[in-house]
């Protein structure tokens, strides 16, 4: 762990101990290495959008809290451990396009996983199974995908695909009806697949 970081638990939305910072460094790293690994852009999005389904699909407790902001589900206790993490060398930013700056293992990011390699394999299935469905995505896919889950899972209504595109539809305007109904079906297949691997509660 680089030094002068906090070893406190961090804690979920209901209050419960989740990770250890050391922890949530650990898998957080292991998870950016894994989508890059697997083709993601590894932009800012790509990692938000990303990290709603490893932690709201799967349970893996890094205890974010995720809104519905401009572009779909995101945390800024997310966009902060990012950026801590590129403070003490464990990522680094370089530029790209089309899609703007690109995230990539820090000089740091290697010693921090090879200290910790049970914390670093512990969510490795979950995050392979992510990445596996949601590298090759674009930003705009992404935000489809992640606000069609946030819908599914934390609005109120009755679960039919069509109603549930339609509130993907109204909270995102620039979303056509059709393509938020394909996104909807899509969250629900991608929920179907995801059960091997969601992390038991207890």
């Amino acid at each position: 762990m680089v030094e002068g970081k906090s070893r406190t638990p961090s804690l979920s939305q209901s209050g419960n101990r989740v990770m250890t910072q050391t922890q949530k460094d650990v898998v957080l790293l292991s998870f950016i290495v894994c989508l890059k690994d697997n083709g993601s852009w590894c932009g800012e999005t790509h990692i938000q959008k990303s990290a709603f389904f490893f932690q709201e699909l799967l349970g893996v407790p890094l205890g974010f809290d995720f809104i519905l902001y401009k572009h779909g589900p995101y945390s800024f206790d997310l966009k902060d451990g990012v950026t801590a993490q590129m403070a003490d060398g464990l990522l680094a930013v370089t530029p790209r396009e089309p899609y703007g700056p690109s995230l990539f293992p820090g000089t740091n990011s290697k010693t921090l996983l090879d200290r910790y390699p049970k914390t670093r394999l512990q969510y490795q299935r979950q995050a392979e199974f992510i990445a596996s469905r949601l590298a090759a995505q674009n930003i705009a896919g992404l935000e489809r995908l992640a606000t069609a889950l946030f819908v599914t899972r934390r609005e109120t209504t009755n679960g039919g695909v069509d109603e549930r595109a339609a509130r993907l539809n109204t909270l995102k305007p620039h979303i056509p009806l059709d393509v938020a109904r394909a996104a909807v079906v899509e969250v629900d297949q991608l929920i179907a697949d995801s059960q091997p691997y969601v992390c038991s509660s207890g």
